[in-house]
């Protein structure tokens, strides 16, 4: 009797693939997150966009499919009417005295560094543009997702780890133990949830992937921590765990040992749904200044670079950070509602 209504972990989890492998979208998905992940692993290796600090491009170097642009091109202008400049632009100043300086000096001549489409050994076009300093997009975008990436991962995992812990003790305790914890939750989702990460940020004054990894961790349990409580409520009173109590089993085995091997895939679905939310929550918290520090990319600190360059039509450093988060979020969203599902032991088949 007590083997029909407990199954083993195991078998869940075979179930668990099963249904996955069935579902299309899912593996797709999978596919994805896969390949940033190995992508991201190779960053962190050095064996991919170890030179994104490198000056390959001229500054502002526009993507190769747009053609190169004539040395010295303003911006287009009607036939016979001088180029109009960008009134919003705030080098303007700065560009006119360097286009007067090299008007007035003579054309150097070409050397054997210098070719068609190169200045000075930087190149005039990249095959995504580079950024005001030369960098090469493409490299930085790979960059810019190890550092948000590996935030939103570590991240997830201490916000359920910690949840986890605080819901177990709660939900099997019970008592003011989990009268304590209920007190604390209530707390921290009284508080809009921005709101809690920025004055967590703020309180810390320090910048650093550390940093924002223990700042969405200390403002991110409280989701897990509701879902695993209820798992350990109904589980505590099982009869796989009243035997376990008959054995002399202690109450840190029979919550670890015995019942997290059976709500371990609420953790896991909540791994997955939380590392979108990070990743997002990275993005503005590096947008806002709050995130990473001067000389670290993550795709927040390019959107923060990117919203001045729009000002001057440079709109290529905004598409590359956002469309590798679009398709990573939304790759990361469907995997995780395609597992919630799969491990749903209310699902048959």
């Amino acid at each position: 009797m007590t083997t029909a209504m407990h199954a083993s972990p195991a078998g869940l989890w075979r179930l668990a693939w099963r249904r996955l492998r069935a579902d299309r979208l899912a593996m797709a998905a999978l596919a994805v997150v896969a390949g940033w992940l190995v992508l991201v692993a190779l960053s962190a290796a050095g064996l991919v966009a170890a030179g994104w600090e490198r000056e390959v491009g001229v500054s502002y170097a526009p993507p190769s499919f747009l053609g190169t642009p004539a040395p010295g091109a303003a911006p287009a202008a009607m036939p016979g009417q001088p180029p109009r400049a960008n009134p919003f632009d705030p080098l303007a100043a700065e560009i006119a005295a360097l286009r007067a300086g090299l008007a007035a000096s003579p054309e150097p001549a070409r050397g054997a560094g210098a070719g068609a489409g190169e200045e000075g050994g930087r190149r005039a076009t990249l095959p995504f543009g580079a950024d005001k300093w030369g960098h090469d997009i493409v490299q930085k975008t790979i960059k810019g997702a190890e550092t948000s990436i590996v935030v939103g991962l570590v991240a997830a995992f201490v916000a359920v780890g910690l949840g986890t812990l605080c819901g177990a003790l709660a939900g099997y305790c019970g008592g003011i133990v989990d009268d304590l914890f209920e007190w604390l939750y209530s707390v921290f989702t009284a508080i809009p949830a921005i709101l809690m990460i920025l004055t967590v940020a703020a309180v810390l004054q320090t910048k650093g992937v550390g940093t924002i990894v223990l700042i969405l961790g200390l403002t991110g349990w409280t989701g897990p921590y509701r879902l695993i409580r209820a798992e350990y409520l109904r589980h505590k009173a099982r009869e796989y765990v009243l035997a376990a109590e008959a054995i002399g089993a202690s109450a840190w085995r029979k919550m670890f040992a015995h019942i997290f091997p059976n709500v371990s895939h609420v953790a896991l679905v909540q791994v997955s749904i939380l590392v979108v939310g990070f990743i997002k929550a990275e993005v503005i918290l590096s947008f806002l200044g709050f995130g990473v520090p001067a000389g670290v990319v993550s795709w927040g600190s390019m959107l923060n670079e990117a919203q001045n360059e729009l000002l001057l039509g440079k709109w290529w450093q905004l598409t590359a950070a956002a469309a590798a988060m679009a398709v990573l979020v939304t790759a990361f969203s469907l995997l995780a509602d395609a597992l919630r599902d799969a491990l749903d032991p209310r699902v048959k088949g």
